[in-house]
């Protein structure tokens, strides 16, 4: 009797051990054709003649209090060149940034070691929505090209039930998430135009859609008025979700961005773009938006790849 349940219990754990590794084997299949499907690789392309290149990107913040390992002062220090690469190498006139944060704990903006090294190593451009952090959240610049455009207005709104707050939680509680805009005036002719930069909390699905809620109706009063205006950011959705179908409703059309846009800072590109460059209908959009999916001196700057396109702005 006992023999038999051995045998038994040994032909029930033969027959587990294929079925788990069918599912291991089905799922490494699955992630690989994910990866494919969402990879591919552009250089970034000469810019289209009387267009602007907007982009956005996603640097993710610094922990000042870590000296070494993932996202530490050490880690910043190896990814400082190649993110300076891959900035230059785009040549945006318009370049929005989220988590760009040297984060010491609290609410303290005093340092932001990304910010100062980009502005340092690029003296064509100057950041807006920024200022003192006890008064303006900083971790969301828009740098743009001196020669091309001026400030006209800057401003910042949080996603919580108390939007002109700084630094309140967002609806559910977590940490603080905004918006950033500014809105720029060419040099020489041209209208103004608003870019608003957003970073919309990944966990929770109702802080999404409460936040694009919010960005909607400040986006929709501007289109009703025929005011240009460029969404960028790290949305945290995909086109063809709720978030994104509130801020369409806005007046937004979402320029069409393929594959991946986070890569689990290892290159692994397993969905499709939650970063995303949106216009009103008075933008149009030039060339297809470009992921520029590469390493800079064998280091990924980011989590993250950047996202740019071409656009003509209305006379």
């Amino acid at each position: 009797m006992r023999a038999k349940r051995l045998c038994a219990m040994l032909r029930l754990m033969k027959a587990v051990l294929r079925l788990t590794g069918t599912l291991v084997l089905a799922l490494v299949l699955l992630a690989s054709a994910l990866h494919i499907s969402n990879s591919g690789q552009n250089p970034a392309p000469p810019k289209a003649p009387g267009t602007v290149r907007v982009a956005t990107h996603n640097v993710h913040y610094i922990v000042l209090r870590r000296d070494e390992g993932a996202w530490s002062v050490g880690d910043w220090n190896r990814r400082k060149g190649p993110l300076d690469d891959m900035f230059k190498a785009i040549e945006a006139d318009i370049f929005a940034f989220q988590e760009m944060e040297s984060f010491a704990g609290g609410s303290g903006g005093e340092v932001n070691l990304t910010l100062d090294h980009l502005l340092g190593e690029n003296s064509g451009y100057a950041a807006a929505a920024v200022g003192d952090w006890r008064e303006f959240p900083s971790t969301q610049p828009i740098l743009f090209r001196k020669d091309r455009f001026r400030v006209l207005d800057q401003g910042w709104f949080f996603f919580s039930e108390t939007p002109e707050v700084i630094y309140s939680r967002t609806f559910d509680g977590s940490y603080p998430a905004f918006a950033s805009w500014a809105r720029f005036a060419p040099r020489g002719e041209g209208r103004p135009f608003y870019v608003f930069n957003v970073h919309f909390e990944y966990k929770s699905r109702s802080n999404r859609t409460r936040s694009a809620e919010l960005v909607r109706e400040r986006i929709a009063a501007l289109n009703a008025a025929d005011e240009p205006v460029f969404l960028l950011g790290d949305v945290n959705d995909r086109v063809g979700s709720r978030t994104v179908g509130i801020l369409e409703r806005a007046g937004l059309t979402f320029s069409p961005v393929a594959g991946a846009t986070y890569h689990f800072n290892r290159g692994i590109n397993l969905f499709g773009a939650i970063d995303h460059l949106a216009i009103t209908s008075n933008i149009a959009l030039a060339v297809a938006p470009v992921v520029l999916r590469q390493r800079f001196r064998g280091e990924w700057p980011s989590d993250h790849y950047p996202v740019f396109a071409d656009f003509r702005l209305p006379d």
